[in-house]
């Protein structure tokens, strides 16, 4: 069983920070802009092609650059809107060299989690931009690696935790870090195979869950869990960090509430003192510089928009639990917060663009705030919304509605959104939009 001390006296980092020798950004062409037709244009393969993807792809589009939007299955909401569209089982290695043999991008943008990742290796071996760097992409994907990166080699604050990759292990390791204590598996996402071990009596349950409930669960192969001590949360964060030509900076910190694991609101900027905020903006943007010097090391630049993730406790102090290597969920909210949404900012930084404190502050008044509202529908068949006149009848609310081709089960399908005075306020008016839409799923 793989024992790692939650809270090492001397982490590594803190020996060598004051000595280290920063390492040079790899030098990257200034890429050509224009017709996206034309034959020097910038090309772009986005592997993945949600809501997230589409948003990316407009912004990229907007600058005149050419995009192919790759996915699962067909018509995803990128691939309604980029120039050309592809489907494929991107965990596949073969499938995916052969999608990058064909479509010759400049750079890769990865979307989603589900992507053989070796093959991101061999394409930046020819040349090609993978974002952020095909090591950060691989290591934000296994919860392990991340965290002993996070923990041991930054130093930065997290959860008591243990890895194991038997019911023995996973039960020594819970009598180490005490009950209850949370089980997730190590390559997973939002939420997906995670439980709460509240006694031993939990721990077929947990580890069945890990086993089954986690994403890629019919690979056949059994996975790693990590097991971490329950903590009472104040709030939980998400910390936009945008590493550009320029260097790192951070966004104000976003409020959010998730539903098992699964992003649901989220508000911005988040109801929380200035000493928080500079507290976790000050670890977000340690874990991305951590992780963006490596890819400097390999020969990468590690440009991109980084969603971490921060625990807040009762006692006020701050907590780094996750990272994603892209624009996060919870941070469409800063399509109206922000003078320039994550998406804007991702598509900036990746082309080279300079991004600094001043393209990430918040375009709303002081005395205002601005929430997204997930719309998550149930049941089986396309989703029609009707009403939405009547939803977006007050000032200050919006809607994006991903234009996903059906409904299998759950799955989010549209977002609102609203500025208001408080958290509470616009996280009601986003609600009310929600509310408001006549929804036919069938």
């Amino acid at each position: 069983m793989s024992i790692i001390p939650s809270h090492p006296s001397t982490p590594r980092a803190a020996q060598s920070r004051a000595t280290a020798i920063p390492t040079p950004i790899p030098t990257v062409p200034d890429r050509p802009l224009g017709s996206p037709l034309g034959r020097e244009s910038t090309r772009v393969l986005l592997l993945g092609s949600g809501e997230l993807g589409r948003e990316i792809a407009i912004e990229l589009m907007r600058l005149g650059v050419w995009v192919c939007a790759a996915d699962s299955y067909a018509d995803a909401p990128a691939a309604q809107i980029a120039h050309e569209s592809r489907v494929l089982d991107m965990a596949d290695p073969t499938a995916l060299d052969d999608l990058i043999d064909d479509v010759h991008p400049d750079i890769i943008v990865p979307e989603v989690e589900a992507i053989a990742t070796s093959r991101l290796v061999a394409a930046r071996d020819k040349g090609v931009q993978i974002v952020p760097s095909s090591g950060i992409a691989a290591v934000c994907m296994d919860r392990e690696r991340l965290r002993v990166i996070a923990h041991e080699e930054l130093g930065l604050p997290t959860t008591s935790y243990r890895f194991a990759e038997s019911p023995d292990e996973l039960r020594a390791g819970a009598d180490e870090v005490g009950y209850p204590c949370v089980v997730k598996p190590i390559m997973s996402s939002s939420g997906h195979g995670q439980s709460i071990m509240r006694s031993p009596d939990d721990l077929d349950a947990a580890w069945t869950e890990a086993q089954t409930g986690r994403r890629a669960a019919t690979d056949g192969r059994t996975s790693r869990v990590i097991v971490e001590s329950f903590v009472a949360l104040h709030d939980e964060l998400t910390v936009l960090t945008v590493s550009s030509s320029a260097g790192v900076c951070a966004c104000e910190p976003i409020g959010q509430r998730q539903d098992h694991g699964d992003y649901r609101e989220s508000w911005q900027p988040a109801d929380i003192n200035r000493e928080i905020s500079l507290t976790a903006r000050d670890i977000a943007i340690r874990a991305v510089e951590g992780l963006v010097d490596g890819a400097h090391r390999q020969g990468e630049t590690g440009w991109g928009v980084f969603g971490v993730e921060l625990f807040v406790l009762d006692d006020g102090s701050v907590l780094f639990n996750e990272m994603s290597p892209r624009p996060h969920d919870t941070g469409m909210v800063t399509m109206a917060s922000q003078r320039l949404s994550e998406f804007a900012l991702h598509a900036r930084a990746i082309l080279g663009f300079p991004i600094t404190q001043d393209h990430v502050r918040l375009d709303i008044r002081p005395d205002e705030v601005a929430a997204s509202h997930a719309i998550v529908l149930e049941g089986q068949g396309e989703a029609v919304f009707t009403h939405a006149g009547r939803a977006l009848s007050d000032p200050g609310t919006d809607l994006r509605i991903f234009g996903k081709p059906s409904v299998n089960g759950h799955r989010r399908m549209a977002v609102s959104l609203a500025i208001r005075s408080t958290a509470q306020e616009a996280r009601s008016a986003a609600a009310t939009v929600a509310d408001r839409l006549h929804i036919d799923v069938s």
